[in-house]
């Protein structure tokens, strides 16, 4: 099944935009790919330019490094996991039943037969899991967060804790489990595959194990 998903992101974390041009999705879509593949910290813009057989300049003309193409990428899956919530959530009316299939999806349980058309879907869930924290633990984080580069992230996030406070209005820390939820979401998938001991999952190395464990999480802490 195909989206149509085109969010609209913060102006600041590009020179132009990358969708304007067949050029520009190639160097989105590659992006995803190689970062995929390479990770971050091996992933330059030499790299990638010679996999779309181009310049190293032509791609700064677009982003002003590949800290704000990470950004970039990460503001786009955030968007798509909060344009999936509200769509599933679209008839459900019971709190819990919502806070089910919002784990559901932030551990990818149901998610594999939707993509984004162009762009490799399940190449950018991996680069959530490995590489999402290196988006605001940055030395110009800060700066970043004014510039609200993060609000993908943090539209998520709350839209998450209402769903929480909708469940239990006297619950004190909506926002602070609705963050730590997205990010136990990947933690322990990348643990479950890469450091079992920091996990409970290594045997069978199932996401609805991780998912079973956020519920228990989630509805433990709320009443």
């Amino acid at each position: 099944m195909k989206i149509e998903f085109n969010p609209t992101l913060n102006e600041k974390l590009l020179k132009k935009n990358p969708q304007s041009s067949d050029l520009r999705r190639k160097i989105i879509k590659e992006s995803i790919n190689l970062i995929s593949k390479i990770g971050y910290d091996q992933f330059t813009f030499d790299k990638l330019a010679t996999k779309i057989e181009t310049t190293e300049a032509t791609i700064y003309r677009y982003f002003v490094n590949k800290h704000k193409l990470l950004i970039y990428l990460l503001s786009w899956y955030w968007s798509y996991l909060e344009f999936r919530i509200i769509i599933q959530l679209n008839n459900v009316t019971n709190p819990a039943n919502k806070i089910k299939k919002i784990i559901n999806i932030l551990v990818w349980e149901d998610n594999l037969e939707i993509n984004f058309g162009a762009f490799d879907h399940q190449s950018l869930h991996i680069i959530a899991i490995a590489e999402g924290n290196k988006s605001y633990f940055s030395k110009d984080g800060d700066e970043n967060n004014k510039d609200m580069l993060y609000k993908p992230l943090k539209d998520l996030s709350g839209r998450i804790a209402g769903i929480f406070s909708e469940y239990d209005p006297t619950y004190k820390y909506p926002n602070t489990l609705a963050n730590s939820i997205i990010n136990l979401s990947h933690l322990q998938y990348f643990f479950m595959h890469h450091l079992p001991q920091l996990c409970d999952f290594e045997k069978r190395k199932r996401p609805k194990d991780i998912k079973t464990f956020l519920e228990e999480l989630v509805f433990s802490n709320l009443m």
